[in-house]
């Protein structure tokens, strides 16, 4: 029977209890036997008492039971012997939720030490910290990188960088800064990308830190051995024939000079078509220096919400009378056709009207020729728009170097275009691609 032992010792208690009231109530109102009456009174309170605290220990039990999960002391056990079978079952179930409570404590530590593992161990620094500056966690990486042992608060690092403090502080979520640092022996450029998390209502932030001055000086020192290779081509392009040609004039003025004799016609047709030709070079060559000038003088952006289909309305009036001259098939295409673009359109709209000249530049060949604007959503919820024709293609090796300020494959081409659209596209936090099958399709691509 459910209750068995309790319920009998709790019949056998009562009964016991009624007939110490019984003879209380005998000996106070029969005899005169009054301390006898004082002791079975005493009695009875300390079998009332004991019968209370009786009934109530299963109260007590899961009251511990609750402090101990309040408290997190796994370490209690509950014993429901010589209750009946209903009480060891709830002391059993006590004890199998703490039982899971352990393991999955356990399992919550075992993950934890996995986790600080893997930050103290990979390469990228990492610290975490409060608005006021307190720090959290800071793994090896982060310490090497800074060269402390222990941080406190991220002002601690004012001795070695208050740029960097003031960087950290000031962060927006999801921003990222490129902070330089003159250090005793070396120059570093550290790239930080800030993210905001909350825990137990308390407001981090995660900066994760990079030095890649390395990388930075191997791309600089690429960049500028195309860009001195690029000038050195354009520059003595122009100014081998001007040395020439000088060379030339200085000659037939000696001569004649030596001679005493006046200028023939013939010699002044000679020289006047030299210093014709030397200014006509001199000509391009500020042009050059003009358009090299144009990359270094790119404005910011100014960021408004507009829709993409009434940018590709723009660029096909611009673009019409092109197209109608080349007998190119235009198309346009928006999924959706609501889809907004956060970009400066003026920008914008500059760079597709050079794509889609170079797009007309290589269809001049094709009597087919197919140039499609095209706009969506990329796999992460970016808007992209394509340039995409049917053209002649690109050679793979000229691929990696189409964007080089200056390098062009057109015959009068100044090799700027695209520079100008790629830069453009930077200061828009995007980015440039380009894919191309020779002799079958070119793909540009803007990733915003």
């Amino acid at each position: 029977m459910v209750y068995k032992n309790f319920r009998l010792i709790c019949i056998l208690r009562v009964l016991f209890l009624g007939a110490t009231f019984y003879l209380f109530f005998y000996l106070l109102t029969r005899t005169t036997l009054y301390a006898m009456s004082f002791i079975t009174g005493v009695i009875i309170f300390y079998e009332i008492y004991s019968l209370i605290h009786y009934v109530e220990r299963t109260n007590r039990d899961l009251t511990r039971f609750l402090d101990a999960i309040k408290y997190e002391d796994f370490s209690q056990t509950f014993i429901g012997a010589g209750f009946g079978s209903s009480f060891n079952d709830l002391k059993a179930a006590f004890n199998a939720v703490l039982t899971k409570f352990q393991q999955t404590r356990a399992e919550k530590e075992e993950h934890f030490r996995y986790l600080q593992t893997v930050v103290q161990h990979v390469g990228v620094g990492l610290i975490t910290f409060q608005p006021n500056g307190d720090v959290e966690l800071i793994n090896n990486a982060a310490k090497r990188l800074l060269k402390v042992v222990r941080l406190k608060n991220i002002n601690e690092l004012g001795k070695f960088s208050k740029q960097l403090v003031d960087t950290l502080l000031k962060m927006q979520p999801g921003e990222k800064k490129l902070v330089k640092i003159q250090d005793v022996n070396e120059f570093l450029q550290l790239a930080i990308y800030s993210t905001e998390f909350i825990l137990r209502e308390n407001k981090y932030t995660l900066v994760s830190l990079q030095n890649i001055q390395s990388e930075l000086e191997e791309k600089e020192m690429e960049a500028w051995q195309n860009l001195i290779r690029v000038l050195t081509h354009e520059i003595m392009n122009s100014v081998t024939p001007i040395s020439s040609l000088a060379s030339t004039v200085n000659e037939i003025l000696t001569t004649n000079s030596d001679e005493k004799d006046k200028f023939c016609e013939e010699t002044i047709d000679d020289v006047r078509g030299a210093v014709q030709t030397i200014e006509k070079r001199t000509k391009g060559l500020l042009h050059f220096v003009e358009s090299y000038r144009k990359l270094t003088r790119i404005p910011r952006p100014n960021f408004d919400i507009f829709p993409v289909s009434s940018l590709f309305d723009r660029v096909e009036q611009l673009m019409k009378t092109q197209i109608g001259e080349n007998g190119v098939n235009f198309e346009t295409h928006v999924d959706p056709e609501s889809l907004e673009l956060t970009a400066d359109a003026e920008m914008v709209e500059q760079v597709l009207i050079n794509l889609v000249l170079n797009s007309i530049d290589a269809l001049k060949y094709r009597h087919d020729g197919k140039i499609r604007l095209i706009s969506k959503m990329d796999d992460r919820g970016r808007v992209i728009i394509q340039v995409i024709d049917n053209g002649i293609g690109i050679e793979e090796d000229v691929l990696e170097k189409i964007f080089i300020p200056f390098f062009t494959t057109k015959e009068h081409g100044s090799g700027i275009g695209l520079s100008l659209s790629k830069q453009i596209m930077r200061l828009h936090r995007g980015t440039i691609t380009l894919q191309s099958k020779r002799g079958s399709e070119t793909v540009f691509t803007l990733r915003f």
